[in-house]
């Protein structure tokens, strides 16, 4: 006669799941014991035993009761066979798992400790099924996988070879750093050398890792009334006091600017000053040039988002203000644009003492970044296979905004309002009435797209509602299907 445990047991194991059946069997007697359902001193089947319920072969039981005897939840009787440690406290202070909404092998269940919670989701990711419209993410499919594949075996031949796979330095790898620097020197004009370079895991990494410096509770942070909430998510978990001020067609409005130096202790000023997020416009030279006059005057840092200098379509892009005054501002960067955003490489230049400081707090948190992929990159720029795969991208790139430009003039007509952005990969929409916005984001879930909310960009309620809409990541067909979809949505 099977045992009631046999039973549980055999209806959670299947050998479809990707995850080997010798571990779904670990987790199954480790969650019996957990609940109560194993207790110290029981025995187990036999390993024949067991294979046959499950179905499954007999060494597979096998490894799992060794491994389950090595953590020591099981141990070995001799002749009498496996049973559950005797060393283990009674767990009856457990009700059975079903009855706690517990998800099964593989289910965290819910914490039983304090913590602090998050949002109710993860901050720019559109939620559900369907066509995402991304807020400006390149196409990952224009990247050769070959030559990535290449690129990363010769990083890592030449790491194994001069013993580079080790612990190392948090600011990054050398080369990249090396790389980093001389592309910012030549193509953007920042003084810097290696030194004044930290590598990061991407621009949001950059941005959190800043604010770790920056701010302390009750400190205020200027941001634009339209803007990238993570990064005003990272300030606020900083403890920071968020300030809105206005944009205009113009950029940032700096007289609000002032106004608010003068009522808050203020320690930053957040600002994408290249192509504004998410309006796309790109702060005046006038503008930039009054901006650091007024850190100066009191003494907050200027954080300079460039998650996209590389894609300029109308003119000569504006050189980053830390290229001028670089002891004001912490200029973050980002290659996921240009390479893979899966690749996770961003960057920050600032003063060498600052980059000191931002290493601690990378080794707090990260320890070190992806030694391999960092080389990996270094060689792709070193090559210049970046450079030619950027002038590929921009002219593809060119011709998708071009195209979906026309695509929204043919599908949404009047209903739609905006401007040909100058640069970087998506589209600021404003809508005939807040009340068509407020229908489209109402029914675009049902019609089977996803994209950012209105009100994730807004920082005051206030301030003009629209959508950030990227083309780059969806060919001419593709970006044309979606917005039917979304006219269907307006109509």
């Amino acid at each position: 006669m099977l045992r009631p445990w046999q039973i549980s047991l055999s209806q959670r194991i299947d050998a479809a799941r990707a995850e080997p059946v010798y571990m779904q069997i670990i987790q199954a007697v480790i969650r019996d014991i957990e609940s109560g359902r194993l207790t110290s001193g029981s025995y187990l089947p036999s390993s024949r035993e067991l294979a046959s319920t499950l179905g499954v072969n007999r060494k597979t039981v096998v490894l799992a009761y060794e491994d389950l005897i090595a953590q020591g939840w099981l141990s070995s009787a001799g002749t009498r066979g496996t049973m559950v440690s005797a060393a283990l406290p009674d767990p009856g202070r457990a009700a059975a798992l079903e009855t706690t909404g517990s998800a099964g092998i593989g289910g965290a269940g819910r914490a039983e400790y304090r913590f602090i919670p998050g949002p109710p989701r993860p901050l720019a990711l559109p939620e559900g099924a369907g066509l995402k419209l991304d807020e400006g993410a390149p196409d990952g499919r224009l990247f050769p996988v070959e030559l990535l594949s290449r690129a990363y075996r010769g990083a890592a031949q030449r790491l194994a070879r001069g013993n580079g796979l080790q612990y190392r330095d948090p600011r990054g790898a050398p080369a990249l750093r090396e790389s980093v620097a001389a592309m910012l020197k030549s193509q953007r004009g920042l003084p810097v050398t290696a030194d004044n370079i930290c590598i990061t895991r991407g621009s949001q990494n950059s941005i959190f890792l800043a604010a770790s410096l920056l701010i302390r509770p009750g400190d205020a942070v200027i941001v634009e009334e339209l803007t990238y909430e993570p990064a005003v998510a990272a300030f606020a978990a900083r403890g920071a006091k968020i300030v809105p001020v206005g944009l205009d067609s113009d950029g940032i409005c700096l007289d609000d600017v002032e106004a608010a130096c003068r009522r808050n202790r203020v320690a930053a000023v957040f600002v994408t000053p290249h192509h504004q997020f998410p309006t796309t416009v790109a702060l005046r030279p006038e503008r930039r040039l009054r901006l650091l006059d007024l850190a100066r005057q009191f003494g907050f840092a200027v954080i300079e988002d460039d998650y996209d200098h590389e894609f300029h379509f109308a003119s000569q892009p504006l050189l980053p203000m830390a290229a001028y005054a670089p002891g004001r501002v912490i200029y973050a960067g980002s290659l996921s644009k240009l390479l893979l955003p899966a690749l996770r490489i961003g960057y920050i230049a600032a003063p060498v003492e600052v980059v000191e400081a931002l290493a601690h707090v990378v080794s707090l948190v990260d320890g070190m970044g992806n030694t391999v992929t960092e080389n990996t990159a270094a060689d792709l720029i070193d090559s210049g296979e970046l450079s030619r795969h950027a002038r590929k991208v921009r002219q593809v790139y060119a011709q998708r905004r071009a195209a979906f430009a026309t695509a929204l003039d043919a599908t949404l007509g009047d209903r739609v309002h905006y401007d040909m952005p100058p640069g970087g990969l998506a589209f600021w929409l404003r809508f005939a009435s807040d009340a068509m916005l407020d229908r489209i984001e109402a029914g675009a879930s049902a019609a089977g797209l996803r994209f950012a909310s209105s009100r994730s960009f807004m920082t005051r309620d206030e301030a003009p509602r629209g959508l950030r809409i990227g083309f780059a990541s969806l060919n001419e067909f593709e970006a044309r299907q979606a917005l039917e979809v979304l006219r269907s949505v307006v109509d």
